[in-house]
């Protein structure tokens, strides 16, 4: 079996599960129903942990068929059997296969609306470049052996004249500026500083040896028409911009940025002011928008609801957007409105919890067989990062047409300890090696799942295993989309 073959097996084993099927799969069904008992044992402890007041959330009857006619009035929040957590591997798994679910849409863009969009189509040189022998310097164009006669007041310069220079015959030479067509039968140029000119005689002499072909740019050098550029998947970036402008793009095909609504549920957030009576600060509203948009999406101002149902639905079904991302709300407590309300729309829950720590109770749903999707995250912040990074991150990528980010792993600087059963997401931080060692991660403090401290420190998450990693283990590490923009000094962090 193929890597790829492997992966599609745990996707389709995963959706399987999610799916509520009941084909028996051997010792894979025995570890989902050890997990399935797990999350019912640490169900009060996720309140606590991973949700922030009263944004607790409820799971999905298993009596609900996901294409019967929405209810208008979702019934009373119920306690069902709660479905498998997925392992967060096989989660992101899911995620990533429902962003590729469906065709790509295709639009042409305008240079100055593309950057930051993901090319559609593989970029390929509409022209040479360059498209004509050019000169990559001031100086003076030469044709054959020296000294050269030449012409007082005669020059080149770019962009003078639209058709080939004129040939320069053999012992000639003639002023050229940067970027200018060389004449036909050049042999070479020869940069200012490296030319002595005897006005008196008329005479061009160099101070180095000439070899033909120096200082001249063939055209084609960089590529010929029709040579693919870029490949389709690519982020336009201004480089690729100016890649782009070069080769004879007026417009890029372009898949359309995901459009993201954000719901923020909660009566006990603030969106101003300091925390009192009871209330806190809304610390998602703020971040989640910017977040999404460094994942490459287009993101509506958040919408605070509280905990609303029928405000929550009425804010689903009124949605245009690609994925709606909700805050709290997502477990299972008398307020917690995500999990009733999705079973009354008939939406399909695809994830409905995930073995990591923090984030366990988080859920990615669809609403129809080609979306809009639902990621619903925990309500405390450091939770709802995991659950941005595990669900959202890779169902956008898909969405926006950008290939799967390369793992890549690190040395962590730090004995990490590790949840029982689940994964853990820790913020680290990057460091330089020390007289010849290794560069490695460093953990951060401050990484409960109400914090943000440490992440707001962070470049990065390590994926540690269950049980935890001694000093000096390579662990997965997930980028976070920008770097600290103050070097932060580690002893307040670590």
């Amino acid at each position: 079996m193929t890597g790829d073959d492997a992966e599609e097996l745990a996707v389709e084993q995963a959706l399987a599960l999610v799916g509520g099927r009941n084909q028996t799969r051997g010792r894979a069904d025995d570890q989902a129903h050890d997990r399935a008992n797990d999350q019912a044992r640490h169900r009060a402890d996720d309140r606590t942990g991973d949700q922030t007041g009263n944004q607790a959330g409820d799971q999905m009857p298993h009596n609900q068929n996901p294409g019967a006619p929405a209810d208008p009035h979702p019934a009373p929040c119920t306690t069902p059997s709660p479905s498998p957590a997925l392992p967060w591997d096989r989660a992101r798994a899911v995620a990533a296969r429902a962003g590729r679910g469906g065709p790509l849409a295709v639009v042409r863009l305008p240079l100055d609306r593309a950057l930051g969009h993901v090319l559609a189509e593989p970029l390929a040189a509409l022209t040479d470049l360059p498209s004509f022998d050019t000169s990559a310097m001031d100086g003076w164009a030469v044709a054959g052996p020296g000294p050269w006669t030449y012409e007082e007041g005669v020059s080149l310069l770019a962009g003078v004249g639209g058709s080939p220079a004129a040939r320069l015959p053999d012992g000639t030479a003639v002023r050229i500026a940067t970027g200018a067509r060389t004449p036909a039968d050049t042999t070479a140029v020869i940069r200012s500083e490296h030319a002595h000119v005897d006005e008196a005689r008329g005479l061009l002499s160099t101070r180095r040896p000439v070899v033909t072909g120096q200082d001249i740019r063939p055209r084609g050098q960089e590529c010929r028409s029709g040579d693919e550029l870029v490949p389709a998947g690519t982020v336009v970036t201004p480089a690729v911009l100016g890649l782009a402008a070069a080769a004879g793009y007026d417009a890029l095909p372009a898949v359309p940025r995901p459009r993201v609504d954000v719901l923020v549920l909660g009566d006990e957030l603030l969106a101003a002011g300091l925390p009192h009576d009871g209330l806190i600060r809304d610390a998602l509203g703020p971040m989640l928008g910017p977040w999404l948009r460094a994942l490459g999406a287009e993101v509506s101002g958040p919408r605070r609801l509280g905990d609303d149902a029928e405000a929550l639905r009425e804010a689903l079904t009124s949605s245009d957007a690609d994925l709606i991302v909700t805050t709290g709300g997502t477990a299972s407590g008398p307020v917690d409105h995500v999990h009733p309300v999705l079973a009354a729309l008939g939406a399909e829950l695809l994830v409905d919890g995930v073995t990591v720590r923090p984030g366990h109770p988080m859920l990615l749903a669809r609403f129809a067989p080609d979306g809009p999707h639902l990621v619903g995250l925990p309500g405390n912040p450091l939770a709802a990062v995991s659950g941005l990074l595990t669900l959202a991150e890779p169902l956008l990528a898909g969405l926006a047409g950008r290939p799967a980010q390369d793992a890549y792993r690190a040395l962590v600087h730090a004995d990490v300890p590790g949840h029982p059963h689940d994964t853990r997401l820790v913020p680290v931080v990057h460091r330089a090696g020390r007289a010849g060692g290794r560069d490695h991660v460093a953990p951060l403090r401050y990484n409960g799942p109400a914090m943000l401290r440490g992440i707001a420190a962070a470049d990065g998450l390590a994926v540690v295993p269950a049980g935890g990693v001694r000093s000096g283990t390579e662990v997965e590490i997930l980028d976070l989309p920008w770097a600290p923009a103050t070097p932060w000094t580690e002893g307040c962090f670590t």
